[in-house]
């Protein structure tokens, strides 16, 4: 019986261990997900009182869509339910709602292993899952709330429907993720479309009907769900295609060089399987065909100066599918002399990529320094006099870096993201608490800070890669709060 299930679910369970560790580990959530870490928070503890929503007050730069946060909250909402009535923490609610989403997306991953499986075999398989184990970024990001990544759900799926040979189903797939969660899936979307046309796989016509009723069904859904939620007519999608592509304002928040997914986003978050990809297309011609359009993709996405490797990660499962065949290859050839080096090889650069993976867990885990210092807060904040609520202001720095409304207690906590106040300001105002990025404020002292990671130092001794870490985030306290100046506080010196 249980070697039965481990053989059905023992992969699943693999990565499924992986993704939680990281979720239990680094709980806390960056800028990137604001939107929907702060949408299923208030599905989940708003409900239909819409005016509480916190997206009406902090709009964002683009609007985003529900529908993603919706699924998530629906599916997370019973053990939520139950950790209120327990009145338990709501960081706990932040990771059930992670831990929720995570499992959707390793179940559409699921879905494409075993598409995997029928086609490449079961030694295939097992190379697929291994590498994407050791890489750091997809498990990393499976559980985070970022449209790229309910995009990826999508995109998984379309991916097993293409290797399955349901061509039409890829490509409405691929259509409900761009129209729903994320406009720029048409980069991946033309590619393989064009190919399927070329090789004859799909018919013009019907591609064109079925793909033109799927557009106008998932435009009616995002217009409707989203014009509730909004309170304004809109298609979140298209208002965020016209902001990156049409007006290029995307830039704003930086750019690289053209050749920059290729030189540094693939390399890290495919580490050893970037060189394998190559040799897989090599090895065995099935591959050409499906690496083609999503290499396209990549390509595509270049031309666009703002680039962040989040973009791209819905290529990644195809591209560890091509490792992970020449990694087949190499094992199956081991025997002999060439190939016997190359199985060395590969064993250890394998070895090198965990290495990679946990340098790169150990510097995301000091990169949330906001959320770590609001725990701490909570934890030796409290004062002896109730009656007073404890008001802490948070910067934008710290509600990028770590702090949403999953963190926030209940009274007499209470909490303002009030954005433009002047340092000078801050002591003529009454708050009992900030956190903030400035080390030195008026009419407060510091009372303690956080480190958070600044750079990777390589010295010539053990341990050879250092984690160089500096003060990130200052909580300080009001001077005017006699009973909070009495009180035993680390310090800031």
């Amino acid at each position: 019986m249980t070697s039965k299930f481990l053989q059905l679910y023992g992969y699943d369970l693999l990565l499924a261990s992986v993704a939680a560790f990281y979720v239990l580990m680094v709980p806390y959530t960056k800028v990137e997900e604001s939107f929907n870490i702060q949408a299923m928070h208030d599905i989940l503890y708003h409900r239909h009182h819409l005016d509480n929503y916190d997206h009406l007050e902090f709009p964002g730069v683009v609007p985003r869509t529900f529908i993603g946060a919706l699924l998530v909250s629906i599916l997370a909402s019973p053990i939520v339910l139950a950790m209120q009535l327990l009145h338990l923490q709501k960081i706990y609610s932040l990771i059930i709602v992670r831990l929720t989403l995570g499992c959707i997306i390793l179940s559409t991953l699921r879905f494409l292993r075993i598409q995997v499986r029928n086609k490449f075999g079961h030694q295939v398989e097992a190379f697929f899952v291994i590498l994407t184990a050791i890489q750091f970024h997809l498990l990393f990001y499976c559980s985070r709330a970022l449209p790229n990544i309910l995009a990826m759900g999508v995109v998984n799926l379309a991916y097993g429907h293409w290797l399955k040979g349901s061509f039409y189903t890829a490509l409405n797939y691929l259509v409900f993720a761009a129209i729903i969660f994320r406009c720029d899936i048409v980069l991946l979307l033309c590619p393989l479309g064009l190919e399927l046309l070329l090789t004859k796989s799909i018919s013009f016509w019907k591609a064109l009907k079925c793909c033109t009723v799927t557009t106008l069904l998932c435009i009616g859904l995002t217009t409707l769900v989203d014009s509730i939620m909004w309170k304004r007519f809109l298609w979140p999608e298209f208002e965020v295609f016209w902001f990156n592509s049409v007006l290029n304002r995307s830039s704003e928040w930086g750019t690289h060089s053209i050749h920059w997914y290729f030189t540094s986003a693939l390399p890290r978050s495919l580490l050893f399987a970037y060189p394998l990809f190559m040799l897989g297309v090599l090895l065995d011609r099935r591959l050409l065909p499906l690496v083609l359009p999503v290499l396209s993709f990549v390509v595509l996405y270049s031309k666009l100066p703002h680039k962040e490797l989040r973009f791209i990660i819905s290529s990644v499962p195809i591209f560890n599918l091509s490792a992970a065949v020449a990694a087949s290859r190499i094992y199956n050839n081991r025997k002999k002399s060439f190939w016997k080096f190359l199985n060395l090889l590969m064993l250890g650069l394998l070895l090198m990529s965990l290495g990679c993976t946990i340098i790169t867990f150990m510097a995301s885990y000091e990169n949330y320094p906001s959320g770590y210092a609001l725990k701490e807060l909570h934890q030796i904040g409290n004062l002896a006099n109730k009656t007073n609520e404890l008001w802490v202001h948070i910067d934008p720095f710290s509600a990028m870096n770590g702090i949403s409304l999953f963190c926030e207690n209940e009274l007499p906590w209470r909490y303002s993201k009030e954005e433009e106040i002047t340092l000078e300001e801050f002591c003529r105002r009454n708050f009992t608490y900030l956190i903030n990025e400035h080390s030195v404020i008026d009419g407060y002292k510091c009372l303690f800070y956080v480190n958070g990671f600044s750079r990777l130092h390589i010295q010539p001794e053990f341990p050879p890669i250092v984690l160089d870490k500096e003060p990130r985030v200052y909580i300080h306290g009001n001077i005017k709060n006699e009973e909070l100046m009495l009180k035993h506080w680390p310090g800031c010196s």
